[in-house]
């Protein structure tokens, strides 16, 4: 099995690549070990010292460390994910994956329904594939009085460069589609 790795705006992320399917639907941000708990995968990357995250995409896998080098830390990492591949093991124990999105958390006024829709389609097409390419993921949390809030996720969580992102990017893009944005900001 080869794992390729690709580094990410964020130097404390890097994104490796199994060649297969990690997450079939959405993703997953676990940023502890608690959270660690249901899936082999990543109670494996979180017992390599120094890992202080793990982000599941649709083919990929971003990991966060705290402290230590990339070069020391890139080796067992590298093991872990081919441990848990090899092993042929499930990404996750029992029936049910974790909800992937926490879209049922999500808050805006029925009044703004449509510039939600538009809010959301405009990430799903134009922003989300982009920074999938970077590891990361960026969600619809809510819009109220002119603020979308989103969710930054993987290597965007944390990343130097997302508040450019957010405020150069997706903002931009937002109020050129969508005079009623006036404002983005993560959660």
């Amino acid at each position: 099995m080869f794992i390729q790795t690709e580094a990410t705006p964020n130097p404390a992320t890097l994104k490796f690549l199994p060649g297969r399917s990690v997450m079939p639907e959405g993703t997953l941000d676990i940023r502890d070990t608690r959270a660690a708990e249901r899936s082999p995968l990543a109670r494996r990357l979180f017992a390599v010292p120094g890992v202080t995250g793990v982000f599941y995409g649709s083919d990929f896998v971003t990991v966060t460390k705290g402290e230590g080098d990339w070069a020391h830390l890139k080796p067992a990492i590298l093991g872990a994910i081919m441990e848990h591949f090899m092993s042929g093991e499930a990404l996750f124990e029992g029936q049910a994956e974790p909800a992937a999105d926490g879209s049922d958390n999500e808050f805006f006024d029925e009044a703004d329904a449509a510039t939600v829709e538009t809010i959301k389609e405009l990430l799903e097409t134009r922003v989300r594939p982009a920074v999938a390419g970077d590891g990361g993921d960026i969600t619809f949390k809510g819009f109220r009085e002119g603020v979308v809030y989103l969710t930054m996720k993987g290597s965007c969580s944390g990343c130097p460069s997302s508040t450019a992102t957010l405020k150069h990017g997706i903002q931009n893009l937002l109020r050129h589609f969508l005079p009623d944005v006036r404002e983005v900001q993560a959660v």
